[in-house]
């Protein structure tokens, strides 16, 4: 009997995929099976824009000569003058200029101060307390302390008992170390004689007070202006009124329950709303108030609640928490402290979008916000944050595994041979690209290339080919893959210094093979 000869199978055609860059940010509570293509398993340094994914910007050591961490960071912000002061040690030091510290004030316990700018009839001034020395106040000039004389005297409770300071209704509160009193003093004073609200009796799960915060319902600021008290077990007890030596200007609206607050800088003014972070993740105090602790989408960082949990059952007792927002870029910043004075890192949300990432290589105990613009507390220095293209000098290192995906065909093994990431960039990257498939989380280790193509700067691009778009080019350059699975997910690291890095999109192409 004669056989046919067989006929060689020719191997199924390559698909082509595009998958735009993770814009949806980073997804630390959905199944890895069911993120949107959009989102990220893990996104490192890469800030998620409305249409791309940034590398972020640097930092630059803007006040060095600092000994020790600096653990706070005050602006004063006078009539006709701004000041900054960082404090480290046991000096307060004077870093306006930038360059090198000049010490303002000496012979300190400890650089661990909350303060506020309070304006009233005899100037503008900077009021701090930290729980163990004398209140301090400056003055635009000078800086005083409690027990200098009038206007600095304090009376009625020891400032060197009081960890917390806050200014509602023209008035000074004070929160004492461990304690459910809150002390208030005189309207439009800074000094004076203070006198005790003592919550004890409202506060049915004990702790102590953690901080005060002024808050409004109405996004503005008037007389339906609130004062919160939140104790360290989570109850918050609202208060209507500027004046509470009156029954007639000051009523209790209600005892609630939130998750238990972390830090003492764990609340911030926030689009007319007041954000805390508390054990149950950042939530805006309006929302908190009207809904149970059992409804996780009202807090804004929904999203990334697993990884949040994480961090706060693992570090909560660790100095460092705080929330800025960054208005210029669009950024709320969550300081999360992994070792105290030693690794910190941030969480940051794109306030438009409401998409996450984490930043790295920024190791701040503290934040402030100077003239619009971003500074922390490093060790030995205080650093400007967004600002340049590196990391003082160094490389910025972003790392992104995005969602896996499974391409309208669950049930098909596929061979991934191909990726192309398409980027924005004005330098010369160094990226490491490939596919994970079936939910390997492995860092790539190969190194791709990558040529800008020309954009067509005014005078050299050709009518007709070249795109327009300033001095950023675009960088497309298919690299081999290696992967046969379910499902894929891109994975990117970049090594820049420099230069700006834009992720447009990533283009895929696989072959089909069979249902397993």
């Amino acid at each position: 009997m004669i056989r046919a000869a067989r006929r060689a199978v020719a191997p199924a055609p390559g698909r082509s995929v595009s998958v735009p860059a993770p814009v949806g940010g980073w997804n630390a509570r959905d199944a890895l099976a069911n993120m949107p293509a959009t989102d990220a398993v893990s996104m490192t340094n890469w800030f998620p824009q409305a249409t791309y994914a940034q590398l972020r910007n640097g930092y630059t050591s803007f006040a060095t000569g600092i000994t020790g961490w600096v653990e706070t960071i005050m602006a004063y912000v006078g009539g006709t003058s701004n000041k900054l002061f960082a404090a480290a040690g046991t000096v307060i030091y004077d870093i306006t200029a930038g360059g090198t510290a000049s010490s303002s004030v000496t012979s300190l316990t400890n650089a661990r101060w909350q303060y506020v700018n309070n304006t009233t009839s005899g100037g503008s001034y900077i009021q701090a307390v930290n729980g163990a020395d004398y209140m301090r106040v400056f003055d635009g000039t000078n800086w005083h302390k409690d027990t200098d004389g009038v206007p600095y005297n304090v009376t009625g409770v020891d400032t060197r008992t009081c960890i917390g300071i806050t200014l509602a209704h023209n008035r000074v509160w004070l929160t004492q170390l461990n304690s459910l009193k809150a002390w208030y003093g005189p309207t439009g004073a800074i000094g004076g004689a203070f006198n005790a609200l003592d919550l004890s009796s409202f506060c049915v799960r004990g702790g102590y007070l953690m901080t005060i915060a002024a808050w409004t319902m109405d996004a503005g600021y008037g007389m339906d202006d609130m004062t919160a008290f939140i104790t360290s077990k989570g109850e918050v007890l609202v208060y209507r009124g500027s004046d509470p030596s009156s029954v007639s200007t000051w009523a209790l609206i209600g005892v609630f329950w939130i998750g238990s607050p972390v830090g003492r800088r764990c609340t911030v003014k926030y689009s007319g709303d007041l954000l805390i972070i508390t054990r149950d993740g950042v939530q805006p105090m309006s929302l908190a108030l009207q809904s149970s602790r059992g409804k996780p989408t009202e807090k804004i960082t929904d999203k990334i609640q697993q990884a949040v949990s994480q961090a706060v059952s693992s570090y909560a007792s660790n100095y460092g928490w705080q929330l800025l927002p960054f208005p210029n870029e669009n950024m709320l910043i969550v300081n999360v402290p992994l070792q105290e004075s030693a690794i910190q890192q941030q969480y940051v949300m794109n306030t438009i979008t409401k998409s996450w990432c984490n930043f790295t290589g920024w190791n701040a105990a503290c934040w402030e916000l100077y003239e619009d613009n971003p500074y922390f507390g490093g060790n030995g220095y205080v650093g400007k944050a967004w600002n340049g293209l590196s990391d003082a000098g160094g490389d910025i290192l972003g790392n992104c595994l995005q969602a896996f995906n499974y391409f309208k065909a669950p049930g098909t093994n596929k061979q991934y041979t191909n990726i192309r990431p398409v980027f924005y960039t004005n330098g010369t990257p160094t990226v490491s690209t490939q596919v994970n498939v079936d939910f390997d989380l492995s860092d790539p280790t190969a190194s791709a290339s990558f040529t800008p193509t020309n954009v067509g700067l005014w005078g050299t691009g050709v009518w007709g080919t070249s795109l327009w778009g300033g001095s950023l080019a675009i960088s497309q350059e298919w690299q081999g893959a290696n992967g046969v699975g379910r499902c894929a997910a891109p994975h990117v690291i970049a090594n820049c210094q420099g230069f700006n890095l834009q992720w447009m999109s990533t283009d895929i192409i696989w072959r089909p093979g069979g249902l397993l």
